[in-house]
């Protein structure tokens, strides 16, 4: 329970700042936590799995403003305190799962870049873990009389079964090596090749004398080593969180939608068939990204077969949550009373004695919401808590001022889904069965083509 627990004043500044934007918090997200208890223990036991060499596939799916990334930020947090290292980035038009002109690349350094432990939270870490892994091989060595680079050779031979393993050993002997003499220069080149910044072969070459690089075509054979080297430096393993990846249902070209589609079912059975360790990977999705025939992931038969719900679970109306796909159920009125109540709390840093609205006017807020936008503003309830928050701003800086008043002049819209507007933009604003394509850019699409 939240209430009366203090709230250092930067936690509070930070969720208040991130719920007025209408985004997540990075941080105080524990405060906020409401409902989802199931979908939490899910999720508890697959940061379990990664610990204990396993792996694991989520997709969560949910509405616009549902709650997708909240729960994404809890999982980084459940998997940092399990000493896993995460790693988290938005895909994009600019970063996809397969590309060939850098999209690839561009997920895996911003994957890279975010990357976070339990002492570094922020992102960045990378540089901490390598610097940890060859301070103790270099101990190692000293205690041994041995050399440092026969050390990481042998550590890091279970690699040599992985593409890429052969590379990434020779980059951290060479960082090593830089390490003992002092050589800034080198470390930082092999910094760079392991975040994925080296654009070509010839300038790696150049640089640290390596053959390849991590390229497009290399995504997830880097996120596979770069786990279980974690596994070998002492860490849980990695979880890596891909947000927004509607944007690969948003891709207009059939074959480069498709071949991102078989990239998400290669995880999908590298995770479930036992032939990755130490790694864990969640997906933010939209229901329509999932179940859309034509354009969405059920559109790939493979991936249909394995995403389709479980129907005894289904039939006798419960949720089955060892399956890939958790889909956030709507929040009960209950609950939102509990996540306003949260709101108001954050905002009184956690003294009930400073609170700015009495329990009368929470109830009086829902229904003011309930009013204008129906049932909306529980289904997805980040607009409903970014006017809540609004509404307690105005009463902290002008104390004079009545909640009553306040909360009759407020205009809440329901969250629009932007699935709406693409399926408008492609098929039209009617059946999309039975609608042709507005832009007529995509081949599938004319498959349902009528007169």
């Amino acid at each position: 329970m939240t209430q009366n627990t203090k709230i250092r004043a930067r936690q509070r500044d930070a969720v208040v700042q991130a719920l007025r934007a209408g985004v997540a918090p990075a941080q105080g997200i524990q405060f906020l936590q409401v409902a989802r208890e199931k979908e939490l223990e899910a999720i508890i036991r697959d940061m379990e799995r990664i610990e204990q060499g396993g792996a694991s596939f989520r997709l969560v799916s949910g509405e616009y403003g549902a709650g997708k990334t909240f729960l994404l930020h809890l999982a980084r947090q459940i998997a940092l305190k399990k000493k896993i290292v995460t790693m988290h980035a938005d895909l994009s038009p600019n970063r996809r799962l397969v590309a060939s002109a850098g999209q690839a690349r561009a997920l895996y350094s911003e994957l890279v870049s975010n990357m976070s432990t339990q002492s570094k939270p922020e992102g960045g870490a990378l540089a901490n873990v390598i610097e940890r892994f060859v301070g103790e091989v270099m101990h190692q060595a000293e205690q041994e009389g041995g050399s440092a680079e026969a050390i990481i050779q042998k550590k890091l031979a279970p690699l040599h079964g992985y593409v890429g393993g052969f590379e990434i050993t020779n980059v951290l002997q060479k960082y090593c090596t830089a390490h003992e003499q002092g050589d800034d220069e080198q470390k930082e080149a092999a910094m760079r090749w392991l975040r994925g910044e080296y654009g070509t072969k010839t300038e790696a070459r150049q640089a640290l004398g390596v053959r390849s690089i991590i390229d497009d075509s290399m995504l997830f054979d880097a996120l596979k080593l770069l786990a279980h080297f974690m596994s070998i430096a002492g860490y849980g393993g990695i979880l890596v969180i891909a947000d927004e990846a509607v944007n690969l249902y948003k891709i207009t070209n059939t074959t480069s939608r498709q071949a991102n589609y078989e990239k998400v079912l290669q995880m999908l059975n590298a995770t479930l068939q036992g032939e990755v360790r130490n790694i864990g990977i969640m997906f933010g999705i939209t229901p329509r990204a999932v179940d859309d025939p034509r354009r969405g992931l059920f559109s790939y038969e493979a991936l249909a077969s394995r995403l389709r719900p479980n129907e005894f679970a289904k039939q006798a109306g419960v949720t089955d949550f060892n399956h890939p796909v958790i889909t956030l159920p709507s929040l009960t009125q209950e609950e939102l009373y509990v996540l306003l109540s949260n709101i108001r709390n954050i905002f009184a840093g956690g003294d009930e004695s400073k609170y700015l609205l009495p329990d009368e006017a929470l109830s009086a807020f829902m229904a003011h919401c309930q009013q204008k936008i129906g049932s909306a503003y529980f289904k997805t309830p980040r607009e409903t808590a970014r006017q809540f928050v609004n509404l307690l701003s105005i009463l902290e800086q002008h104390p004079e001022m009545k909640w009553h008043s306040l909360i009759d002049e407020i205009e809440i819209e329901p969250d629009t889904d932007p699935q709406d507007e693409i399926a408008v933009e492609l098929y039209g604003d009617g059946d999309t069965d039975t609608n042709t394509p507005a832009n007529g850019s995509d081949d599938d699409d004319l498959k349902s083509f009528k007169m």
